[in-house]
């Protein structure tokens, strides 16, 4: 009788592709290669990961994202990092955004293509990844529009799930 283990191997390397595909990563399975490439199409010769590292760099450049030193720019859209909220001068709007929501991405590319007025700087912020400022700002639900003061203390939010575009977020500012 022969060994289960290349069987057990080959499962466990079709269960991680299919995570990949669906968009989740296995985590710690020593039996996946993490630098296994998925064709996006049949015949496609670009991978999964180089689309979205494509899209990342376009966001960041058309978000205006500048290097994590930069204090950010009033009438600005840019990402989210430590300390940005106190070295930004004016209206700050934290823009809770997924990038698998349909409704983040619509309002995204409402505010990438309008005019962000000069005293509102909007930072985005990873729904999935930023666990404390969620909890921090009481945001269950991803398109929420939490404006700050200085201090980072919150002054009034709104969730954007039914309206999403820049006019509603600026007439959301207190």
């Amino acid at each position: 009788m022969t060994s289960p283990a290349p069987l057990l191997r080959l499962a466990t390397l079709a269960t991680a592709l299919a995570l990949v595909v669906a968009g989740c990563t296995p985590v710690g399975d020593p039996a996946v290669e993490p630098s296994a490439e998925v064709s996006t199409a049949p015949g496609s010769s670009e991978s999964m990961d180089d689309d979205i590292d494509d899209e990342m760099d376009d966001d960041a450049t058309d978000a205006g994202a500048g290097s994590s030193g930069d204090a950010a720019q009033a009438g600005a859209y840019v990402e989210y990092r430590d300390g940005i909220i106190a070295e930004t001068a004016g209206t700050k709007a934290l823009f809770f955004h997924a990038p698998w929501c349909p409704q983040c991405r619509a309002l995204e590319e409402s505010i990438l293509s309008g005019e962000i007025p000069d005293d509102l700087t909007i930072i985005k912020v990873d729904f999935d990844t930023a666990t404390s400022l969620r909890q921090q700002y009481g945001v269950t639900i991803q398109t929420t529009i939490v404006f700050v003061d200085d201090d980072g203390a919150a002054l009034a939010s709104e969730v954007l799930y039914s309206d999403t575009t820049l006019d509603a977020l600026v007439a959301a500012a207190p």
